[in-house]
This record gives C-alpha cells, sequence and structure tokens, in this order.
C-alpha cells in the first residue's frame, strides 16, 4: 500500500498494518512479517492479509476507509433499489470489480467499492452520466450480498434427484473432461468458464460441491470460495480447489481459508473421482 499522508477522500493517509496495530487487531511483529511475506509473494500486503485470513470482511473493509479518508458502510443489501439506478453500473462491472450503486440524487452517484483502486472506473462510470460520484468502502462479501439480492433476483433451487456439482474452469478442455467424468458416475453437472458465471450458478442453481480452477482470468478460484461463503443457504457447500502450482504453504493457506480439497494438474480420473466421492459424503454428516 502507498505511503502517502494526504488527507484527499480516496488518498491514503498510513499504511493498512499502522491502522491495525492502532485498533489492536494485529501486533506490529505480525505485521511486519507479513510485510515480508508480501514482498516475497510478489502480492499487496491487504490481499495477503486476506488469503490469510488474520481479519474478518469488515475490518479489513473499516481499515481501507480508514486509509483512504472514505466511509464504510454496511448492511445495504437490506435496502430497496430502482431498476433505473442499478442500470447505472452494468451487472459485469459489478461483478467483475464489485461496485453497486446505491442512491442517484442532486447530481450525484453513491456507490460502495471493496477497493480504493476500483474509484477511477466509479468516477468514470458516473462522469459518462453527468454526475459526481461518491464513494463508500464495503466488505466484497456484503457487496455479493447486494450483487446477489438486486440484480439477480435469486429465487429457491429446484429440487433434483440427482447430486450437483459445479465445475468452474476457464479451459474448455479440462472442463469437458472433468463433466464428461462426472457425469458418467451418475452425478448431474453445472459449468462455468470463469468465476463471475460461477457466481450466477451458484446463486441459480445452489450446487452439492464446486470445483474451480485457482487462476482465472476474470474471478478466480479465491473469489468463487467467497461467493460460496457469502450466502447462509450455499456456505456449508464444499469447495475444491484445482491448481498446478500451489507449493505447501500456499495448500496450507488456502485449506485455512475453506476450501475442502485440492486436485493437481494433470487430472486423474480416480482421484477425481474419489476426492468428490469424499467431500460430497462427508458435506451430507453436517
Amino acid at each position: 500500500m502507498a505511503d502517502e499522508q494526504q488527507t484527499e477522500a480516496g488518498t491514503p493517509k498510513k499504511r493498512l498494518g499502522e491502522i491495525f496495530v492502532e485498533k489492536g487487531i494485529l501486533s506490529a511483529l505480525t505485521v511486519e512479517r507479513l510485510v515480508v511475506l508480501a514482498k516475497k509473494k510478489g502480492k499487496r500486503f491487504g490481499t495477503v492479509l486476506e488469503e490469510l485470513g488474520l481479519v474478518t470482511p469488515n475490518e479489513f473493509a473499516e481499515a481501507l476507509a480508514q486509509q483512504h479518508n472514505l466511509k464504510f458502510l454496511n448492511d445495504f443489501h437490506l435496502y430497496r433499489y430502482p431498476d433505473e439506478l442499478l442500470r447505472m453500473v452494468p451487472f459485469k462491472t459489478a461483478m467483475e470489480h464489485y461496485l453497486f450503486p446505491l442512491k442517484m440524487q442532486d447530481g450525484k452517484l453513491a456507490v460502495a467499492i471493496s477497493d480504493p483502486q476500483t474509484l477511477d472506473l466509479a468516477k468514470s462510470l458516473a462522469e459518462k452520466q453527468g454526475l459526481v460520484i461518491m464513494p463508500y468502502i464495503a466488505a466484497r462479501s456484503e457487496i455479493m450480498l447486494a450483487i446477489r439480492a438486486h440484480y439477480l433476483k435469486s429465487a429457491s433451487a429446484a429440487p433434483r434427484d440427482k447430486k450437483c456439482v459445479l465445475v468452474v474452469e476457464d479451459d474448455q478442455a479440462v472442463r469437458e473432461f472433468i463433466g464428461s467424468s462426472l457425469k458418467r458416475k451418475g452425478y448431474h453437472v453445472v459449468s462455468a468458464c470463469d468465476g463471475m458465471e460461477a457466481f450466477r450458478e451458484i446463486v441459480s442453481v445452489r450446487p452439492d460441491l464446486v470445483i474451480t480452477d485457482k487462476e482465472m482470468p476474470k474471478l478466480n478460484g479465491y473469489a468463487v470460495l467467497e461467493s460460496v461463503r457469502s450466502f447462509p443457504e450455499t456456505a456449508k457447500i464444499p469447495v475444491i480447489l484445482i491448481t498446478s502450482t500451489a507449493t505447501v504453504d500456499e495448500e496450507a493457506a488456502a485449506l485455512r481459508r475453506g476450501f475442502f480439497d485440492f486436485i493437481p494438474k494433470p487430472l486423474r480420473e480416480a482421484t477425481l473421482a474419489v476426492k468428490v466421492e469424499r467431500a460430497l459424503s462427508m458435506s451430507e454428516e453436517y
């Protein structure tokens, strides 16, 4: 994160680590170690913090709001929003960048964002419609709840006589291999080519198991996991991660985040069958 000590809205005033130490959420030593880890991995400090699950989504969002001199907002998914307002931010943009339109009044468009780096995009959307942006910071999970409730307007999932597996994979050959393998085992298979499409399927289909690739061009495997965990009715669905690059440390971190298991690439049909059966049988016990 940037080190600037400025006060303009959207401009960082202090480091995230300092804020968490001041709030008593993290120790100074933990922050130092996380900074070293972030540099080693070539990732942002906040990204590593989220991956390790050391702070809650709201704690992270509140710290970002304080860092960038913006207001924090929560529970806005409970309110009603007219379709005219929702059209101000296209669904694809809302999903891909975690943006949600809150209110339009007196030439101003209030939006919730999860990452201040999307502020320029939000400003551009508002300016194209002759409006001035009013940004608020919110947790990604809260924005996803709002998108689900107001863009997708999801209904209850239809009953089915087969276990349903959602396969999220951008590689068509791999996606078809997994799908055909599972169908031969008697499962109902639903496919998605990226995390954004997976979000829709999770809400509408409510699968019994999700298998997702780690790296995808839009929303990645971690975002798919977050989609599943965001809603009470899908929170207990097991999620298996497909990966070809994960180190032992990365696998341990992913398990701590909530993935049920891993399937390494190249995929083997026997391994796939065993891990799917295990995930589904264990989920029935809870």
